[in-house]
């Protein structure tokens, strides 16, 4: 049962990331996802999130319009599309699956807005 991010790196205010999670070990279809970020001195807070069948999605004011989740459930994969990305926006980036047997947490990917 894992949650492996990837895609986390250094961004100019103004650009754009594509994180990737990774999951294996579950049923991640069965699986509402959501993308969580801690910046430093900070409490983890919720990005977006995403239900089981990818209709329906749910985004922090903070991101709304610049942010994009989605998922593909063939490749059980959950993705955050980061564009017009701000210094703000610099945390490590986690990614949580919450179902019917398992929360799980993956290990987290940086990431950093400067110019």
């Amino acid at each position: 049962v894992r949650l492996v991010e990837s895609g986390g790196g250094l961004a100019q205010p103004g650009g754009s990331l594509r994180l990737s999670c990774a999951a294996s070990g579950f049923g991640f279809s069965r699986y509402a996802m959501s993308w969580y970020r801690q910046a430093p001195g900070k409490e983890r807070e919720l990005v977006a999130s995403i239900r089981s069948a990818g209709g329906t999605t749910n985004y922090a004011d903070s991101v709304k319009g610049r942010f994009t989740i989605s998922r593909d459930n063939a490749a059980n994969t959950v993705y955050l599309q980061m564009n017009s990305l701000k210094p703000e926006d610099t945390a490590v980036y986690y990614c949580y699956a919450n179902g019917d047997l398992y929360n799980i947490w993956g290990q987290g990917t940086q990431v950093t807005v400067r110019s």
